[in-house]
């Protein structure tokens, strides 16, 4: 109970001023009923007023390096780690950083990880998620936010656009400059053959809001490296449009009848049958130790058509 209470009262020098020293635990009981606004404030205050405070906060936050690693994905197939690191290595001193490969194949999977010694660094990354490295437009998130930092948002779909229709020598950059115009671009690409590294006529560009997006749809001027292109929202490319399943398709078979089952378009020249059973005629299963279903008394019903019915059995 001391210990909780405890306080160290000492003089200030010149003033006559009493300092209050509070044990660590009775700090602790004050701290814990505090919220994490109130607590980030109130850090962020002490550190901004004493250096020591601000290394000890430095020091906490980066040594978890959850807050100091990227996630980079969009990279081109021929991006080498190398290149990764180089890229980044403008926002501070990289830790670790590195391209990741198919492990049956050995070509890269376009994305990568980058890092940073110090948190500082990877924030000041952040700033600008987009980078443009060998002729893609890469972008970096928090690791462990995985693809929801970025571009995964609600809004997504509104923003995201397919370019079709583009002329082999069009290239990445190429593409970024001529929608640029419509407003900052969060990601964007000329996709590429993984095997030949050659354009396959087909691009995305992912703007930051969703009216830059449809100022590129609505643009009257869609003529690019000599082609007349296709702009327009990706996710309506995929062709979502879900079709209703159909049955497969039955061929109607001419069966004999059990008498007293009046046949499809011909006429039924006996009475009013009482009753009916099973089609007589239509083998049994080979071996089959099942005895023979029992005749059914007619029950008034609707009619099934047979060749529905026998394709249901």
């Amino acid at each position: 109970m001391e210990d909780v209470k405890k306080r160290k009262i000492e003089e200030a020098s010149g003033n006559g001023e009493e300092i209050l020293t509070y044990s660590e635990d009775h700090l602790r009981s004050l701290l814990d009923p505090l919220a994490k606004p109130q607590l980030v404030d109130l850090l962020a205050k002490l550190g901004s007023q004493y250096p020591s405070i601000a290394e000890e906060i430095k020091g906490v936050a980066s040594a978890d390096p959850v807050h100091r690693k990227l996630f980079v994905r969009g990279l081109a197939w021929n991006t080498s780690s190398d290149t990764l690191r180089a890229a980044f290595s403008e926002h501070g001193e990289i830790e670790e950083g590195a391209v990741i490969y198919d492990k049956a194949s050995g070509k890269s999977r376009g994305y990568g990880f980058i890092t940073y010694k110090y948190m500082e660094s990877t924030q000041h990354a952040l700033r600008a998620p987009s980078k443009l490295i060998d002729g893609r437009l890469a972008v970096c998130n928090l690791a462990c936010e995985g693809l929801s930092g970025t571009s995964a948002t609600l809004d997504l779909t509104q923003r995201k656009l397919y370019i079709g229709g583009l002329s082999p020598n069009v290239t990445s950059e190429m593409l970024l400059h001529f929608f640029g115009r419509h407003g900052d671009i969060e990601e964007g690409s000329v996709a590429y053959d993984k095997d030949t590294n050659e354009s396959r006529g087909f691009g995305f560009v992912t703007y930051r809001t969703v009216e830059a997006a449809k100022k590129a749809i609505d643009d009257p001027q869609k003529t690019l490296g000599g082609r007349n292109i296709i702009v327009k929202l990706a996710d309506s490319h995929k062709g979502r449009t879900v079709q209703s399943q159909l049955p497969p398709a039955m061929v109607p078979m001419a069966l004999p009848l059990a008498a007293g089952y009046p046949q499809p378009g011909k006429a039924h020249a006996g009475a009013t049958p009482v009753g009916y059973g099973y089609p007589q005629t239509v083998a049994a299963y080979p071996d089959s130790s099942y005895p023979s279903p029992p005749t059914a008394p007619y029950q008034a019903q609707s009619q099934i058509p047979y060749p529905y019915y026998i394709g249901k059995q």
